[in-house]
């Protein structure tokens, strides 16, 4: 096998040097998007496996060769769109597809390093990225790489050629909307997210064929919005999410209620659930809108054949402090009592680590993540927060001049306890690899109103350290006791994902610029190497001519620097970059042979 994925990579690189298009690469399939989780010759899904885990079972690179470590090639992507470079790379027949900011798309050689196409999107002048103009990768099927943009639309290339086959406006840029995610694949079906729940949007999650391009079923995740499903090309009704409209909205406000899935999902194929997050309620002001504000800070669970809400559950009911509940839903199984549990694990903005049965959403157990919480004393029996009621921000109506709420002092800060950056679990150890954020923040609520594309916040804050040494913490947790294992601090925020093999290691990387990797059991630094930038990308590893490959974006970015207030500061000096950096062992290594000559 691998002597012909050899003579593919040598027949793409001949074709392409001398113009020539074709078609080398094999076609990526249903079942290989099923298996990429045991498979170690390509990544061909975001997280290494439609679960999230973010586990190899590569162990060439160990604790003991490790040390060893060499890059190989680095690309860059050049020109002065460097900003925040948070992909994932996915390979496929030794090519790899990654991409960058501003909505561009890379196919590279991955033995060289050398580009085989490049495609750019044509953006328009008024998109409203949020949190920096991020992408955070593509998605494989059949001869496709299909990717999101920051006007809200979703463009399928050739894997081959970077020549466009298909593309769909998702929805309208100019009202907020943008996709900055990286789609999945789930029986042809390519799902995607969306995002700009600070515009006042409405959340969504959307399913199209994955050939064509055309619309299966579009699934609001704000209560009383109408679905849809097509079917023998006809659009039919889907059922109204959560019911009838305003039931936990006041007035009219769940026309506009946010709840952005702007991280995308995940999938088990044990229960046929698409899992997602969704951002926060809109706006920030919660005394505007009373009530728990369905289904926004919220893990939904989607039939992924009709688009119909499965459960769902709700981890920072009524948000006043834009903690969302987008962060990713990983399934993983343990035993307990003699029985096995098919159970999901989730790391919140509201600092808070949960445990649910991914079969009916049931919380199993819940416990703080970071060193303090204080919003909430805890939570109940179902896994509700217990509110801290007089560390919600203030209402300004109560203000003498109706312009100023009270201000509060809120730990963690909105940035999360945890944010978009993907955490990783490995089965050898049992325990989750958490990049973590030690901050608080000043907030508190304004008057506001909505007017479509424009900011819905009706809030002000400040973010602030906690500490002079360090801000981020990479920790390692039992889900099955809510113990702290190890932490390892970090000066600056982290914001790149982690990636664990069975080679007992945790990849990471930091905004000073350095891969790391980790004892998985002890947390010790066995490898450090720096890229030039920040690292806000997530690792990834797989084989290739009998060798063991890891590659990382590096390129300082997203939203820290444009959010974070007083944190700023600390990273101000950072350099930006965009470089994809590769690495593996000196050919002395045998391919048989995990350990050194």
């Amino acid at each position: 096998m691998r002597i012909t994925q050899l003579t593919k990579a040598i027949a793409l690189s001949i074709a392409f040097s001398s113009g020539v298009a074709l078609t080398a690469t094999a076609s990526v399939t249903d079942k290989d998007i099923k298996d990429d989780a045991a498979t170690t010759d390509d990544v061909v899904s975001y997280g290494l496996g439609l679960q999230g885990q973010r586990y190899s079972p590569l162990a060439k690179v160990n604790k003991d060769t490790v040390e060893d470590l060499r890059p190989v090639w680095a690309f860059s992507f050049g020109g002065e769109k460097q900003r925040g470079q948070e992909s994932q790379p996915l390979i496929k027949d030794g090519v790899m597809y990654v991409t960058a900011s501003y909505s561009r798309v890379y196919a590279i050689d991955a033995r060289t390093g050398e580009e085989l196409w490049q495609y750019e999107a044509r953006l328009p002048d008024g998109i409203m990225p949020c949190c920096d103009v991020i992408n955070r990768g593509v998605a494989l099927y059949d001869d496709l790489v299909i990717f999101g943009t920051l006007d809200a639309k979703l463009v399928a290339l050739n894997k081959d050629t970077g020549k466009t086959v298909w593309k769909k406006k998702v929805e309208n840029y100019k009202a907020g909307y943008a996709i900055t995610s990286a789609p999945i694949v789930v029986d042809g079906k390519v799902i995607t997210g969306i995002s700009g729940g600070e515009f006042g949007i409405v959340g969504k999650v959307y399913a199209y064929d994955a050939k064509t391009g055309k619309e299966v079923w579009i699934r609001p995740t704000v209560e009383g919005h109408m679905g849809y499903i097509w079917k023998d090309g006809k659009k039919t009704e889907n059922g109204i999410s959560g019911g009838e409209a305003g039931q936990t909205w006041p007035a009219e406000l769940w026309k506009s209620g946010g709840a952005a899935t702007w991280l995308g999902g995940t999938y088990d194929a044990s229960t046929n659930s698409l899992f997602f997050g969704t951002g926060n309620p809109a706006p920030w002001n919660s005394h505007m809108r009373p009530g728990d504000n369905l289904f926004s800070s919220s893990r939904v669970a989607i039939d992924p054949d009709t688009g119909k809400i499965k459960w769902h559950f709700q981890t920072t009911p009524h948000d006043g402090w834009d903690y969302d509940g987008v962060n990713e839903l990983v399934s993983f199984d343990y035993e307990e009592d003699g029985k096995m549990v098919k159970a999901a694990a989730t790391a919140d903005r509201n600092g808070f680590f949960y445990v649910l049965n991914r079969e009916n959403g049931e919380f199993i157990r819940g416990f703080p993540f970071v060193d303090e919480v204080s919003w909430a004393s805890g939570l109940d029996k179902n896994g509700r927060p217990i509110y801290v009621e007089e560390n919600r921000p203030g209402n300004p109506a109560a203000a003498e001049d109706g312009k100023k709420g009270e201000v509060v002092v809120a730990r963690p800060s909105f940035l999360g306890g945890k944010n978009w950056m993907p955490m990783a679990y490995s089965k050898d150890t049992g325990y989750f690899y958490v990049p973590s954020n030690e901050w608080e923040m000043d907030i508190w609520n304004e008057p506001t109103s909505y007017k479509k594309g424009a900011a819905y916040l009706g809030a002000g804050f400040t973010i602030k350290s906690v500490a002079d040494d360090h801000i981020g913490i990479l920790r390692a947790i039992d889900p099955k006791t809510g113990k702290e294992v190890w932490r390892h601090n970090n000066f600056a925020p982290l914001w790149g994902g982690v990636l664990t093999t069975a080679g007992g290691l945790v990849w990471t990387g930091n905004p000073e610029g350095y891969l790391m990797a980790f004892d998985d059991k002890t947390g010790e630094v066995l490898y450090k190497f720096n890229t030039g930038s920040g690292i806000v990308g997530s690792p990834v590893t797989w084989e290739q001519d009998g060798e063991q490959f890891i590659s990382v974006l590096s390129g300082w970015g997203g939203a820290v620097p444009l959010w974070g207030g007083e944190v700023a500061k600390r990273v101000k000096d950072f350099n930006q970059g965009g470089t994809v950096w590769t690495f593996k062992l000196p050919k002395r290594y045998e391919s048989n042979n995990i350990a050194k000559n």
